[in-house]
């Protein structure tokens, strides 16, 4: 790889340093010292795209921000992985630099920070764990020196007294102990014991405070010692309101018991039921003597719930309640859905003294609320879950997978051409074809996987506790069900899917970035022809955010005139005269520099950006041909149409607008079309192409050979040449295989009474036999490149 021009000047930096394309986010050159920071041998990085050096998933989505334009000087601390696998803490800044006036590179510079930062983590560390002691013990925690003055508390402490936010955000001793003044009870007892107190620095105390809020803790004060003596004081502070209010809260307890409408059982330390209430035998069929001895386990653990109820009394025990929905059965066998509260009552230890059990019927509700979930969440033509119900499976399987390290897969699915089927046979028909393909997709899944419809003709499949190759299987599975033909209505047909597959959690922890990267799959599928599947890579994004960018790029150079055409002579071979130009389109962007048609033109394509810029080149170059023609030059200007611009209706119009504005005749200007563009619908295409035929102007095939080519279409279209693609000339003729076809294509031509012209000629040999063959024209830097109209101008008009 040929030396980057900086290259010289970064080797003399003591920073570590490389330079980066900002359109691919490949590394262009690095210095000495960088290839020591990551002990890698010197050139080695060159060509590497940046994203291989992450060792952070924060790293790739810093890369997809600069991918994607968001700041042109960025300085951040990162990690970057070495050769033998270790990281290293390093320091970055990205900056953005011009490269003379058209080109730009990203220069990231370097300082390794890994000594620093271990200093920093051991510190860290240690006021952690100190920290953390102070946060682990169950009491409010306050600690003062010996006059007073607090040396640090505890979040438990704040939480007990109350303390407001803005007291916990700054440094005010006076301030909390005014809030605790203002808290007690009684205030004036609360003094007259803390100067007690403050007035013996070894005295140790236990007191209960009553606070206004009917809150009850109890403080005990300790002296706080450090080599042998009193250095302050430690108060810690236990809430034992609930321990006092449990009694009286039984007590309150037994008189609603016998009158509530919920049903209430009882029972002792060892959940065994000593007691139920008269509606707890309404609800059951039980008797409270048929209770007696019974535990909740017994009561409640039918075959289909004994794990739930296992579960539920383990969270009992460890939380002191659980409520929640069970199934149970009455007496007589009958199933009934019941809302269940359960609370432990403990003493003072913390230790059970009862267990108290509450619960009613919700059958009904229970029905009630089934029937409006399924309006609610599932998709009224295909039956499947919707968006809504989707997006609850998915949390449900995150909650697994991490919990059990596991993965599981989502494929997103999308008919091929599914629109053709709407607008020709109408959308009640397509509605079927969504419920047979919803059929299909079934039989592809587990019954514990899920099939969604997002709406449209978009599935989304998600495949619990699956890897890449279960995701794999079920991808071929559905393109091999769906490839079997339909038949509805005496037809016969097929429907294709393009298939994108996300893997949690390498691809996302979150539905949205699980479906996006899913989705961008499926669209790189879309891309290559459909009818597939694809995992997601991270470089799809990274790609995407590249396009967005240049889509971006265009519409601004649209909207400021940044876009220019250049044109390159067309000449006739027999006797070397002038006879046209072809109008190609120039970009030169102020970040990006110097951008190529082979890179934006697609992406201008996919966006649909093409159509205003096509309009633009139309425009343009009639204007110039028109002026050039004025100027008494008859030149003939060939103009490339895209797809998207060729099947706007106003097509045809647009141009004949065009040339009777500037004054042009028609035959001036020569419409260069692909073959896809022609055989896409035909007759669509023969309409338009016959009513440009008739206003004068000249058609041309481009690229002629290089696509599906139909010698029906020459028979039916009136077209006027035939252009002959550089991929055929560049081996002439030296390759029989070109020369076989380059010489059909002119007999061709020449059969049907069409010109043909050759493109990409670059030397004399190539000349010479297309001369031969008799070809009429030709194209290329043997005769000129393309040029600025002025150039032209100086060159070879008059």
């Amino acid at each position: 790889m040929k030396a980057h021009p900086w290259q010289s000047m970064i080797e003399g930096l003591l920073e570590a340093i490389i330079l980066v394309d900002p359109i691919q986010l490949r590394i262009v050159a690095a210095n000495q010292a960088m290839h020591h920071l990551l002990q890698l041998a010197s050139g080695s990085l060159l060509g590497r795209g940046i994203i291989d050096l992450a060792a952070a998933p924060e790293d790739v989505f810093f890369w997809e921000d600069v991918a994607a334009g968001l700041s042109e000087n960025i300085h951040s601390e990162t990690m970057l992985k070495r050769a033998d696998g270790s990281i290293v803490q390093v320091e970055r800044r990205v900056t953005l630099v011009r490269v003379g006036l058209d080109s730009s590179v990203y220069l990231v510079a370097i300082n390794d920070h890994s000594s620093q930062r271990q200093v920093e983590n051991e510190l860290e560390k240690l006021i952690a764990e100190l920290r953390a002691t102070l946060e682990s013990t169950a009491d409010g925690i306050l600690v003062t020196d010996l006059d007073g003055a607090i040396r640090s508390y505890n979040h438990l402490f704040a939480e007990l007294w109350g303390l407001p936010d803005d007291l916990l955000t700054q440094r005010d001793d006076v301030a909390i102990y005014a809030w605790m003044d203002k808290c007690m009870l009684d205030a004036h007892q609360y003094e007259e014991r803390l100067g007690t107190i403050s007035r013996s620095p070894l005295m140790e105390a236990t007191d209960v405070l009553i606070l206004r809020s009917g809150k009850i803790l109890e403080r005990v004060t300790l002296p706080q010692y450090a080599r042998g003596r009193p250095i302050g004081r430690v108060y810690s502070y236990r809430d034992i309101t609930q321990r006092l209010a449990d009694e009286a809260r039984l007590r309150l307890a037994a008189k609603v018991f016998e009158s509530s409408t919920d049903a209430i059982f009882i029972t002792d330390a060892e959940q065994k039921i000593v007691t139920t209430n008269p509606s707890f035998e309404r609800l059951s069929s039980y008797t409270e003597k048929e209770m007696l001895g019974k535990t909740p386990r017994e009561f409640f653990s039918e075959e289909g719930n004994a794990v739930q109820v296992e579960n539920l009394l383990k969270e009992l025990d460890n939380l002191g309640f659980w409520e929640g929905e069970l199934w149970n059965r009455r007496k007589n066998g009958h199933a009934y859905l019941c809302m269940i509260s359960l609370v432990k009552v403990q003493d003072e230890f913390g230790a059970a003294l009862n267990y108290i059990g509450f619960f009613k019927d919700r059958t009904e509700t229970h029905t009630a609320k089934q029937r409006i979930e399924e309006l609610a969440f599932l998709d009224v033509l295909t039956g499947l879950p919707n968006r809504l119900l989707l997006e609850e499976r998915i949390r449900q399987a995150i909650t697994l997978s991490s919990r059990n390290n596991s993965s599981f897969a989502l494929l997103f699915l999308d008919l091929d051409h599914f629109k053709q089927i709407n607008d020709s046979l109408g959308h009640p028909f397509g509605d079927r074809v969504l419920q047979q393909v919803t059929e299909r997709l079934k039989k592809c899944i587990r019954q514990v996987d899920t099939a969604a419809r997002l709406g449209g003709d978009e599935f989304v499949l998600l495949l619990h506790e699956a890897n890449a190759e279960g995701a794999e299987i079920c991808a071929r599975r559905v393109l091999e069900e769906l490839s079997a033909p339909f038949a509805l209505d005496g037809m016969h047909f097929t429907v294709t899917a393009s298939i994108g597959i996300a893997l949690y959690p390498d691809d996302g922890n979150s539905m949205a970035d699980l479906i996006k990267n899913a989705d961008s799959a499926m669209y790189h599928v879309k891309e290559r022809g459909r009818s597939d599947f694809r995992f997601y890579q991270r470089q799809m994004n990274i790609g995407l955010l590249s396009r967005m960018k240049l889509d971006h790029a265009m519409r601004q150079a649209l909207e400021h005139q940044l876009f220019r055409l250049h044109y390159q002579p067309q000449v006739e071979l027999a006797t070397g005269r002038l006879l046209g130009v072809e109008a190609l389109l120039r970009w030169t962007d102020k970040d990006l520099g110097e951008v190529s048609p082979v890179q934006f033109i697609p992406v201008a394509e996919e966006s649909g950006v093409i159509v205003p810029i096509g309009n633009w080149v139309m425009q343009t170059a009639i204007r110039q041909a028109a002026k050039w023609n004025r100027d008494g030059n008859s030149l003939r200007v060939a103009i490339n149409v895209s797809a998207l611009q060729f099947q706007q209706a106003n097509f045809v119009d647009s141009i004949a607008a065009a040339l009777h504005e500037n004054d042009l005749q028609p035959h001036c200007i020569e419409l260069e079309l692909t073959e896809s563009i022609l055989i896409k619908d035909v007759e669509d295409a023969l309409k338009k192409l016959e009513s440009l035929a008739a206003l004068g102007v000249k058609l041309a095939i481009d690229d002629f050979g290089t696509g599906y080519s139909s010698l029906s279409y020459l028979k039916r279209f009136p077209i006027y040449k035939l252009k002959i693609d550089r991929s055929f000339i560049g081996d002439l003729p030296g390759d029989e295989s070109d020369v076989a076809i380059v010489t059909a294509i002119i007999h061709l031509a020449h059969a049907l009474k069409l010109r043909v012209i050759a493109e990409g000629v670059e030397t004399e040999r190539q000349r010479e036999f297309l001369q031969q063959q008799q070809c009429d024209e030709m194209q290329g830097y043997l005769f000129s490149q393309a040029m600025s109209p002025e150039e032209l101008e100086q060159r070879y008009l008059r």
